[in-house]
């Protein structure tokens, strides 16, 4: 699993802005602290309070020069018609090749549901050398992170 004081593995992933574009987590470290909080799939209960939340909670972390993207394994034109349908202004990471998920060591099943593969819910903030400065994993998919917390893990990553 990775962790704080880990490198972040580096990856590309189609991002859902709107558009849909390449984005590299190496080639964007110039945009850091940089935010990436996992969620289990759009257009679910907990994962849509989650991404508002942080929509909420965005100016803050821009104060500091943070920049959050919401990180699922939905397809990016499911993620942005969720961006749309929940008026965020943030871009998401479609995983849905699975390989950020493996690579963060946060996949997850849901066997009662027939759901296999997802993201578990879990926030890493990565500075600007592209280092782990904060992680938290949940088991638990009905809790949401700590958003003061996370904040102030960007507040600390930016300085």
């Amino acid at each position: 699993m990775v962790r704080t004081g880990d490198a972040a593995p580096d990856f590309t992933a189609p991002l859902a802005d709107g558009d849909v574009s390449p984005f590299t987590l190496s080639e964007n470290l110039d945009d850091a602290p940089l935010v990436l909080a996992f969620f289990p799939g759009a257009f679910t209960g907990t994962c849509t309070t989650e991404m508002c939340t942080f929509q909420d909670q965005l100016a803050g972390f821009e104060d500091v020069g943070a920049t959050v993207y919401g990180v699922s394994v939905d397809l990016p034109f499911a993620q942005n018609a969720f961006r749309s349908a929940e008026g965020l202004t943030f871009g998401l990471l479609s995983d849905h090749e699975k390989e950020l998920v493996d690579a963060y060591d946060v996949r997850m099943d849901f066997d009662g549901l027939g759901v296999h593969g997802v993201a578990k819910r879990s926030v890493f903030v990565i500075d600007a050398d592209g280092d782990v400065t904060y992680d938290w994993v949940s088991d638990d998919p009905s809790v949401e992170p700590d958003y003061e917390e996370v904040a102030d893990a960007a507040r600390e990553a930016a300085e």
